[in-house]
């Protein structure tokens, strides 16, 4: 089999499956993350036993053991995310080849659900605000253990097929987070309970999570996902096997050297510092673009108050409007366009430049309305400030991080694809650990 006879993805069907396999990975975590505002609901209520609780006897100006649980769990919570899944996508990068990769997929997707129908029958059950922080923690780290090996997998997965396969987990991924800030608004519209909200949330991701399964049970039926497989050496392709008929009829003297070469070809070696040595200009590039976008994003722009709303509805909407859905709309819309644009190229000089233009924006949301502020001046305190800045930062996000996610793999051998989608994963993960350790930083700063 050539390039010109490769089959076609027909219907687009394996684009779909992995634009839902890229949904799937980033709607756990953007779900627990929405849904915020239930957990912290949830460590209101003091246990009657106040002794047998040490968080009581933790005391902060002007608090209680209450406020301590409250005002720790955002903090804990980012670190309970960012540290596995730093973690599991390190060890997916080297651990890829001794792990087969539909155990890694189908078995982290397994575990992501059982976690959220846990999550969902949590949220009926009642308990004490510290096992429930604890328990919470746990699961936080549960999702984004599996979600590093599922998201690292996927890339080197993607990284097999066309360059253009990487998009679609990177839009489904952009879709996650739109979808769980249209949820979060819908359920302020509704004036619904928080605790059925809570419930509705996980229930749905459950039912993704549940289609993200199915679609990777489909993925291997698929002729278009089949022929990349053998072409990248996961078994023999056409061309192979009919050069080993042709082997089996030659003398034994030709046959044996013949055949040592064809299995070196077959088995090459495959180099983890040699493919970075490739790659290395995309994978620092995908590690600041998250930097940049974690360190802001929602640390400081969540703090932004609205100066004209003066106390009206859009008082109550501007954060979830301005801030989270028109982040994810936007970075959607960038991670979307590399499907139809793939400018600047994978060696132009301008995709680096253009990212470390990015740090632009730290500055500029710092001095926004951000309160409470205590050393820098207020510079755009208008609301029209903020939500241009946000469309040029959650669209450069977007679209640069995706274009970066492609072009990796795509500087390498095919045989070393995977190996090198799975190192992309792991600095797009270290990106957005050092944007939750810088976060803090910026925050203080203003």
């Amino acid at each position: 089999m050539t390039a010109i006879n490769a089959p076609r993805d027909k219907y687009n069907a394996v684009w779909i499956i992995f634009f839902i396999l890229g949904l799937g990975t980033l709607l756990p975590w953007n779900f627990f993350m929405t849904a915020t505002m239930y957990f912290t609901s949830r460590l209101k209520d003091l246990p009657t036993d106040h002794s047998s609780n040490p968080m009581v006897n933790e005391t902060l100006e002007g608090g209680d053991a209450r406020s301590v649980l409250e005002s720790k769990f955002n903090n804990v919570m980012t670190l309970c995310a960012m540290v596995p899944l730093l973690i599991f996508t390190c060890l997916n990068s080297f651990l890829h080849q001794r792990i087969p990769q539909k155990f890694r997929i189908s078995g982290s997707l397994v575990v992501i659900l059982v976690v959220f129908l846990l999550t969902a029958v949590f949220v009926k059950v009642e308990m004490a605000p510290l096992p429930f922080f604890i328990i919470t923690m746990i699961k936080i780290i549960c999702i984004n253990s599996f979600g590093a090996i599922l998201q690292g997998s996927l890339f080197g997965l993607a990284g097999i097929l066309p360059a253009s396969y990487t998009t679609p987990i990177m839009s489904g991924q952009g879709l996650a987070g739109t979808f769980a800030a249209f949820s979060m608004i819908c359920a302020l519209a509704s004036g619904s309970a928080l605790q059925d909200s809570a419930f509705g949330y996980f229930i749905t991701a459950c039912v993704v999570i549940l289609l993200a399964i199915m679609s990777y049970l489909v993925l291997p039926r698929m002729e278009f996902f089949q022929y990349h497989m053998e072409s990248n050496g996961s078994r023999p392709s056409a061309d192979e096997e009919n050069k080993m008929d042709l082997l089996k009829k030659e003398s034994p003297a030709e046959k044996r050297p013949v055949v040592s070469l064809m299995e070196d070809e077959a088995k090459p070696t495959v180099s983890v510092l040699n493919i970075f040595k490739q790659i290395w200009v995309m994978a620092l590039s995908v590690c600041f673009i998250f930097t940049v976008t974690i360190g802001t994003f929602p640390a400081v722009t969540v703090d932004v108050e609205s100066t004209v709303a003066n106390g009206g509805a859009w008082d109550t909407y501007f954060i979830p409007v301005s801030c989270f859905l028109l982040f994810n709309l936007m970075d959607w819309a960038g991670r979307s366009l590399t499907a139809v644009c793939l400018w600047p190229g994978k060696d132009s000089m301008w995709l680096p430049v253009l990212v470390g233009l990015r740090i632009v924006f730290v500055p500029l949301f710092m001095l926004c309305n951000v309160q409470p502020r205590y050393y820098l001046p207020l510079v755009f305190g208008h609301d029209a400030w903020y939500i241009i800045f946000m469309i040029f930062f959650s669209f450069s996000n977007g679209y640069l991080a995706s274009l970066c996610m492609c072009f990796g793999p795509k500087k390498v051998s095919q045989h070393e694809a995977e190996t090198a989608g799975a190192i992309m994963a792991f600095f797009l993960s270290l990106g957005l650990a050092l944007g939750a350790a810088v976060s803090f930083a910026f925050r203080a700063l203003i």
